[in-house]
């Protein structure tokens, strides 16, 4: 089933029961690697949210999870600028922290974020993100945990928009 938001139509791409297989392999792949760590997950707004929620209902071990709002897209391009609207206010030093990501691309945020955690004395930092576009992230930052790779493609839904709708889809539609 096709779906329209503003002046693009969409068709189904990703159903939600492989959304959920995915996460849920991430989970168990971070329980496993981080074998009696407490982390701190760390959510990127707006796209993340409902990643990050079904991440947790996964993971079964102790953790934390706060958020950080970046932003680096308007419409369907990225702008190459990542901005820092909302920001970390706890004290990182000696933790391990877990960035979950909605859709890694470009990489510029990641690699924001990689600068913005430089300085915080952590044990280690790792990157997850339920997608990966290998075409276009040209970064020499590693991705630690992959849901899915997909095409170089523009996508919305579970999390995703475009101009602000389509976030609230439970599966993902790729651009017609």
């Amino acid at each position: 089933m096709e779906i329209q938001l503003h002046d693009k139509r969409f068709v189904p791409y990703i159903s939600a029961a492989e959304l959920d297989w995915a996460i849920g392999r991430m989970a168990k792949q971070v329980a496993t690697d981080l074998n009696g760590e407490i982390p701190v997950f760390i959510g990127v707004l707006n796209g993340s949210f409902m990643v990050v929620s079904d991440f947790m209902k996964h993971y079964k071990r102790p953790c934390e999870v706060t958020f950080v709002k970046m932003a680096s897209y308007d419409g369907m391009q990225t702008t190459n600028e990542v901005k820092q609207l909302i920001g970390l206010n706890q004290d990182l030093a000696g933790r391990t922290v877990v960035v979950i990501e909605d859709i890694v691309d470009t990489g510029n945020t990641v690699e924001e974020l990689h600068t913005l955690f430089a300085d915080k004395n952590l044990k280690q930092l790792k990157f997850a993100t339920l997608f990966l576009k290998p075409e276009a992230y040209k970064k020499d930052i590693k991705i630690d945990y992959i849901g899915i790779e997909i095409e170089d493609k523009f996508i919305v839904g579970f999390g995703l928009d475009y101009d602000g709708l389509g976030r609230n889809l439970p599966e993902v539609y790729q651009l017609k």
